[in-house]
């Protein structure tokens, strides 16, 4: 994982990191307490991520407001 605070991480830095963490959980070879500290890890990059995706569509609705599509609706095709 990088050095950098989990804040300024990009999207695809902490998916990164989520899923070393991932991996090192699933190969249960660490201490309880290391254990214990990368979940806690693993749980702050899934908010980040979560973060991220939220601030991205928050934006693309954005994007489609402007162009006078309505919010939150796809159209249907062949009616």
């Amino acid at each position: 994982m990088t050095d950098k605070p989990i804040a300024e991480l990009s999207f695809e830095e902490a998916m990164q990191a989520l899923e070393a963490v991932v991996t090192q959980l699933e190969r249960g070879d660490v201490a309880l307490e290391q254990s214990i500290a990368l979940y806690e890890q693993g749980a702050k990059l899934k908010a980040h991520c979560a973060a991220k995706l939220k601030d991205a569509e928050e934006k693309v609705e954005l994007i489609r407001a402007q162009e006078g599509r309505a919010l939150g609706t796809t159209p249907v095709e062949g009616l």
